[in-house]
């Protein structure tokens, strides 16, 4: 397992605490010098708030503990595609590389519906991995939204 799989199942396991908490099961680290320096895990409906995805608590929780919102030369790992919200705010945060697992082909906005976090307009530009642990991450999701759909019936 090279160290990229290491992170991500990581963020694998952030994910499957959403997943606890019926959430989307969606995780993120944040890695600088070869230490975690931020993690999230999905929670909109547990906080009551559109913005709490697992992206941008990881970006919280990275610049409470440097005391910086700006993260150069660090590395964000997250199990599904940042949306647009997301994506704006890895640029903002100078996110130096982004991997994630899966494409999300609805709301993708690092390279499958839109490309922000490489678009030539902005001045920050993120270096993106896909792919890293893509199956294990899918099935999390395809079951979670499987199990969902059954519920319903």
């Amino acid at each position: 397992m090279n160290i990229d799989e290491e992170w991500m199942q990581c963020a694998f396991r952030l994910a499957k605490k959403s997943e606890e908490h019926n959430e989307v099961p969606v995780g993120t680290i944040i890695v600088y010098q070869n230490e975690i320096i931020g993690e999230g895990w999905n929670q909109p409906i547990l906080s009551h708030d559109p913005t709490a995805h697992a992206e941008i608590m990881a970006l919280k929780n990275a610049g409470e503990k440097i005391g910086n919102y700006r993260l150069p030369e660090s590395t964000m790992y997250v199990t599904l595609e940042p949306c647009v919200m997301c994506a704006g705010a890895i640029v903002h945060a100078r996110i130096a590389r982004l991997v994630y697992a899966v494409d999300d082909e609805k709301t993708g906005a690092c390279g499958s519906v839109y490309n922000l976090v490489q678009a030539e307009e902005l001045n920050h530009h993120v270096e993106v991995e896909k792919g890293i642990l893509e199956r294990q991450c899918q099935a999390l999701i395809q079951d979670f939204f499987k199990e969902k759909r059954l519920r319903k019936s």
